[in-house]
C-alpha cells in the first residue's frame, strides 16, 4: 500500500474544521483526513497547558493526518478567526452538546450565515433534540437506551460491552464521515449548505437493522440464543488446550460439515442434525468445545489452515501483524515510528494516505494563519491578548 499517497486522493480539495474532542467525531475526521481532506483541527489554547497523565498527543493516532491551530473561543477575536476560516471550509465538525457552540457565537447559524454552503455536521450522543439532548452520556449509555447492549452477551450472563466501537466508532464516527461527504455532493450540487444531526443513539440503532429484520421474521429469540450472539455451535469461540482460543463460524452446511471433519465429529448424525435443529445446539456447542480442548490453539490452526470451515485462531494485537493476510496487506505498517492500522479502503487511482503525524495542539497555527493573510502585527496582538499561540505549541 502506497502510504505516502503522491497521487491525488479522493477528497482531495475538501477542507473540514474540527472542533477537537476524543472519540467518535476524532475518528470521523481521521478517516476524513485519511482520504484527502485538508482537516484543520481547532483545539482549545489550554490543550497542552493542562494535559491528562501519560498522554501524548503525538501518539494519539485518532488525530492523524491533521493540522492544528488552538484560539481561545471564549474572546470575540477567536470566535471571529474561527469564522474566516468556515468561509473557505466545506465542513465543520462539532462535537459539543447541542447549544455550546451557540453560546460562544459559532454555532450553525453564525457558520452558515458567512457560508451558505457549508455542511454543519453536528457529533451528539443523544441528538440535537428531544428530552435527553443535554443529558451527559458515553457509548455503553447510547447502546443501552437503544437495546442494542442488551443483544450483546451470552445466554448466561448479562451484557458485554463491545468496548466503545460500536455507539462511538463504527456508529457515530463512521456515520459522521459519511454524512459530511453526502453533504458536501449536495451542496456542489446546489442544495445549498445544511446541519446534519448525527447521533450516536441513532447510529447504534442503525447498526443493529439486520436484527430486527431477523425479528420481523420471528427468527430472534433471547441473548446467546441465536445464530450471531455465540447460541449457534458454529458461531462462537472456543478454548483450547493452552488456555487460547479459536473462532468459528461455519455457518453454512458446507462449512460445518468440514468443521465436523476437523475435530473428528462427522460420524455423529446428532451433530450433523445441529446445523438446522436448534433443539440441539446445546449439546453440540459442549461436545465441540471439549474437542476444542483437546489441542492447543496453533494445532488447531494448523489444521484447519487447510480446510473450508472458516476456523480462525483468536489473536492479539502483537499476533495479529505477523498473520500473512495481513502481512500481505500492509495492514499495520509503522508511520512516524509508530505502528497504526493503514486507511481504509483502497482506491487504485486515488489512494488514501497517512499524510502528517498526530499533531500538537496549535503547532500549525502559524501555518493555517499564513493562510487567512494575518499580519505578523496582528498575531502579536492576538497572542498576547491570549486569543491564540503562535510559533508552534511546545510541550
Amino acid at each position: 500500500m502506497n502510504w505516502s499517497g503522491p497521487g491525488a486522493a479522493p477528497l482531495r480539495g475538501v477542507r473540514v474544521l474540527e472542533h477537537g474532542s476524543k472519540g467518535p467525531s476524532q475518528f470521523g475526521a481521521m478517516v476524513l483526513a485519511d482520504l484527502g481532506a485538508d482537516v484543520i483541527r481547532v483545539d482549545r489554547l489550554t490543550a497542552l497547558d493542562r494535559p491528562i497523565a501519560g498522554y501524548d498527543p503525538r501518539l494519539d493516532l485518532l488525530n492523524r493526518g491533521r493540522r492544528s491551530i488552538a484560539l481561545d473561543l471564549r474572546h470575540e477575536s477567536g470566535v471571529e478567526l474561527l469564522r474566516r476560516l468556515v468561509r473557505s471550509a466545506d465542513a465543520v465538525i462539532d462535537p459539543f452538546r447541542p447549544g455550546v457552540t451557540t453560546r460562544l457565537g459559532a454555532g450553525p447559524e453564525e457558520c452558515l450565515a458567512v457560508n451558505p454552503v457549508l455542511v454543519y455536521a453536528r457529533m451528539t450522543g443523544w441528538g440535537d433534540d428531544g428530552p435527553y439532548a443535554r443529558k451527559a452520556g458515553h457509548d455503553i449509555n447510547f447502546l443501552a437506551a437503544s437495546g442494542v447492549l442488551g443483544l450483546i452477551g451470552r445466554a448466561d450472563s448479562g451484557p458485554v460491552p463491545p468496548l466503545n466501537l460500536v455507539g462511538d466508532f463504527g456508529g457515530g464516527g463512521m456515520l459522521l464521515a459519511i454524512s459530511v461527504l453526502a453533504g458536501v455532493f449536495a451542496a456542489r450540487a446546489g442544495a445549498g449548505g445544511q446541519v446534519v444531526d448525527v447521533a450516536m443513539l441513532d447510529a447504534s440503532a442503525l447498526l443493529a437493522t439486520v436484527v430486527h429484520a431477523l425479528r420481523a421474521m420471528d427468527s430472534w429469540g433471547p441473548r446467546g440464543t441465536n445464530l450471531l450472539d455465540t447460541g449457534a455451535p458454529y458461531y462462537d469461540v472456543y478454548e483450547t488446550a493452552d488456555g487460547g482460543y479459536v473462532s468459528v463460524g461455519a455457518m453454512e452446511r458446507a462449512f460445518y460439515e468440514e468443521l465436523l471433519r476437523g475435530v473428528g465429529l462427522d460420524g455423529d448424525p446428532a451433530m450433523l442434525a445441529a446445523h438446522q435443529d436448534r433443539t440441539l445446539w446445546t449439546e453440540a456447542k459442549k461436545r465441540l468445545a471439549e474437542a476444542f480442548r483437546t489441542r492447543t490453539r496453533d494445532e488447531w490452526a494448523a489444521e484447519f489452515a487447510g480446510r473450508e470451515a472458516c476456523v480462525e485462531p483468536v489473536l492479539n494485537l502483537d499476533e495479529a501483524t505477523e498473520h500473512p493476510q495481513v502481512r500481505h496487506r500492509r495492514i499495520y505498517e509503522p508511520r512516524f515510528g509508530v505502528p497504526q492500522p493503514a486507511p481504509a479502503p483502497r482506491f487504485a487511482a486515488t489512494p488514501a494516505s497517512v499524510r502528517r503525524p498526530p499533531p500538537l495542539p496549535g503547532e500549525h497555527t502559524d501555518e493555517i494563519l499564513d493562510g487567512l493573510g494575518l499580519s505578523a502585527a496582528e498575531r502579536a496582538h492576538l497572542a498576547t491578548a491570549g486569543v491564540l499561540r503562535t510559533g508552534g505549541a511546545t510541550r
